[in-house]
């Protein structure tokens, strides 16, 4: 019980790139050890036919949940582990510059348009045309996370074990430059879902320094559900205000959103990450960071 009430500390105590990797977990786990159990009792039942995303129009009409549900599903301990760790990579740096609200709305919104690209592909694609595929896998949405956050700050340093000092934006080309190898050879249309989700994280970011938040429809929507279905009179989410004016412009004309009144202190860390690196950061500056991402 009490590795119970650890997970469940951890939960609410965590960012929402924590419940996120919760939820996936959970979701893998919970249908894993269940139909496992199933099978034992000759009860064979596939439950991604319910929760993956079908190539097939048809399928998509009956199950059109499946849109969303898919990037929450994973087919195996290594493919979940793998979206976890990078999810886990992109999501703290995402919210190092925008609200956790924002970052559910772009993993949710990053994976439908990863999905709707693979549907196209295997109506339009010759070489998948005739063939069929059923998706599942968070990484159209964390590849949309990690090329918003690579838009909007390409030059971050970071510092990879083994390798040394890298560019945000380095990391994001060997994603994708992987994606568009194997495009032709295997998984095209989870490869394809990918690029999708990586185009969404693009044009997010564009038009969010163009003074458009795409994901404000839907997180208006999922304001309106929690608060339905919650007691507390506040939603997990930080409220997200537009910052017309400020007493330091040269330093705000690079900021999208205004998180808490700390903002001025934010931006010199994250100048100081920039022109430095991550590591170049006091343990102080690391914690305050980290609880301001929260």
């Amino acid at each position: 019980m009490s590795l119970i009430d650890d997970f469940k500390s951890q939960y609410k105590m965590g960012d929402m790139t924590t419940k996120l990797i919760f939820w996936n977990i959970l979701l893998f786990a919970i249908p894993s050890v269940l139909f496992a159990l199933l099978k034992l009792f000759n009860v064979p039942i596939n439950y991604y036919n319910y929760v993956g995303l079908s190539s097939n129009l048809n399928q998509l009409l009956m199950k059109p949940w499946t849109l969303f549900s898919y990037s929450f599903f994973h087919s195996g301990f290594f493919h979940i582990l793998f979206n976890m760790i990078m999810l886990n990579f992109s999501g703290k740096l995402f919210t190092t510059f925008f609200t956790q609200k924002q970052l559910v709305g772009l993993y949710v919104l990053g994976g439908v348009l990863g999905g709707l690209l693979y549907l196209i592909a295997y109506l339009f694609l010759p070489f998948l045309q005739n063939k069929s595929g059923l998706l599942v896998g968070a990484s159209a949405s964390v590849m949309a996370i990690l090329i918003a956050t690579t838009t909007y700050s390409p030059y971050m340093n970071l510092r990879l074990a083994l390798i040394g000092n890298v560019k945000l934006w380095h990391i994001a080309i060997v994603f994708l430059v992987i994606d568009l190898i194997q495009l032709p050879l295997e998984n095209s249309g989870g490869h394809l879902a990918h690029i999708g989700g990586a185009l969404f994280g693009f044009i997010y970011i564009k038009a969010l320094q163009s003074g458009t938040d795409l994901s404000s429809g839907f997180n208006s929507v999922l304001d309106f559900f929690v608060n339905l279905f919650s007691s507390k009179e506040t939603t997990p989410f930080k409220k997200v205000h537009k910052n017309p004016k400020s007493s330091n412009p040269t330093k705000t004309t690079s900021r999208v959103v205004t998180k808490d009144r700390a903002q001025q202190q934010i931006d010199e860390i994250l100048d100081k990450i920039s022109q430095s690196g991550y590591d170049s950061l006091t343990k102080e500056e690391k914690e305050f960071l980290f609880k301001a991402g929260k």
